[in-house]
C-alpha cells in the first residue's frame, strides 16, 4: 500500500510540475484557483511581498499551508534542508536569508519537480541551493550536517511519518531545529469517510494522510526531539477546503454524505510546529 501511495502522489505532483500550477490540475493541496492568485494566497498564509518578489518566476506553485521559513529564524551561514521542496519556493527564500556563506538543500521524490527547481535556480542565478532526488523517509543527506529543517504541508503525505522524523533528527546537528507547517486533524475521520484511507489516489490530498494532532506531536517527541511545541494553528474552514482537500471523484466514488463533510471540516487545521534536537544527541 505504501508503494501505491507514493506512486500516486509522485504522479500527481509530476503533473503539477509539468503544468506549472497546482491549481491548473485541481490538486487537493492547492489553495488558489489557477487564475494567477498563487501570490495572494501565499500572502494570506504568511509570506511577505518581499518573499514573493525574491523568488524566480514559476517557483511558487500555490502549494503549502503556511510559511515555515518565517518561523525558522534563519541566520547567515546556516545549512537548511527543505523536506518536499517542490519547485524550490521555500528554498529560494531560505537561500536569501542564509546568504552566500550558507547553503540550502531541497529534497523531493518527484523527478519533474527536481528538474523544475533546478531550472528555476538557474534562471534566478541562485547558486547556494541544490536539489536532490530522494524520499523524506530516507534522506540523501549525511548525519549531523544540517542546522535547520523546514517543510511545508508535505509530511502529511507520507505513509511513514515516524521514519520522516527519525531521519530529520539524524541529519540535524546537535542543537539544530525543525520548523514545519502541516495539516492535522482534531478528531478521527468519521466512519462514513474512513473508506478514503484505503484509497491510494486519495493520498495526493492533504487530508487522507493527515493524522490526529496529538499523535503527530507524539511522533516528533518519540523520534528524540525536545521543546516540541505548536507556534500557531488555524482552522482550514469549509470554504477553503471543500473543493481542494478531497477531489470530487473521491467524494462521488465513496458517496460521502454532505453533512459529514460539513462536520468533518471543523476538525481540519493547519499547524506550525517547532522542535529542537538535544545537544547530547
Amino acid at each position: 500500500m505504501d508503494k501505491d501511495i507514493k506512486k500516486v502522489v509522485r504522479e500527481g505532483y509530476a503533473r503539477i510540475a509539468n503544468v506549472g500550477s497546482c491549481c491548473s490540475t485541481k490538486s487537493p493541496c492547492c489553495s488558489s484557483k489557477g487564475d494567477g492568485s498563487e501570490n495572494r494566497i501565499s500572502e494570506k498564509i504568511g509570506y511577505s511581498e518581499e518573499d514573493l518578489k525574491s523568488v524566480p518566476e514559476g517557483s511558487n506553485l500555490g502549494l503549502g499551508c503556511g510559511n515555515p521559513v518565517a518561523l525558522a529564524s534563519l541566520r547567515e551561514g546556516e545549512t537548511v534542508l527543505d523536506l518536499g521542496s517542490g519547485a524550490g519556493f521555500d528554498c529560494f527564500i531560505a537561500a536569501k536569508r542564509v546568504g552566500k556563506g550558507g547553503r540550502v538543500i531541497g529534497v523531493d521524490m518527484t523527478p519533474e519537480m527536481i528538474d523544475r527547481a533546478k531550472s528555476n535556480a538557474e534562471s534566478g542565478g541562485i547558486t547556494n541551493v541544490e536539489f536532490r532526488l530522494g524520499e523524506i523517509e530516507q534522506l540523501p543527506v549525511t548525519d549531523r550536517s544540517v542546522d535547520v529543517i523546514i517543510s511545508n504541508c508535505v509530511i502529511n503525505l507520507s505513509p511513514d511519518k515516524k521514519s520522516v522524523f527519525e531521519e530529520a533528527i539524524r541529519v540535524l546537528k546537535p542543537g539544530g531545529r525543525m520548523m514545519i507547517s502541516d495539516i492535522v486533524l482534531l478528531r478521527a475521520i468519521p466512519e462514513s469517510m474512513e473508506c478514503i484511507r484505503q484509497s491510494a489516489e486519495a493520498y495526493i490530498g492533504c487530508i487522507s494522510g493527515a493524522i490526529i494532532k496529538e499523535d503527530y506531536l507524539r511522533l516528533i517527541e518519540e523520534s528524540g526531539f525536545g521543546d516540541v511545541r505548536i507556534i500557531e494553528e488555524n482552522s482550514i474552514g469549509k470554504d477553503a477546503w471543500s473543493d481542494q482537500l478531497l477531489p470530487d471523484s473521491i467524494i462521488e466514488q465513496f458517496d460521502i454524505p454532505p453533512e459529514d463533510l460539513e462536520d468533518f471540516a471543523k476538525s481540519i487545521i493547519s499547524i506550525k510546529v517547532q522542535a529542537i534536537k538535544p545537544i547530547d544527541r
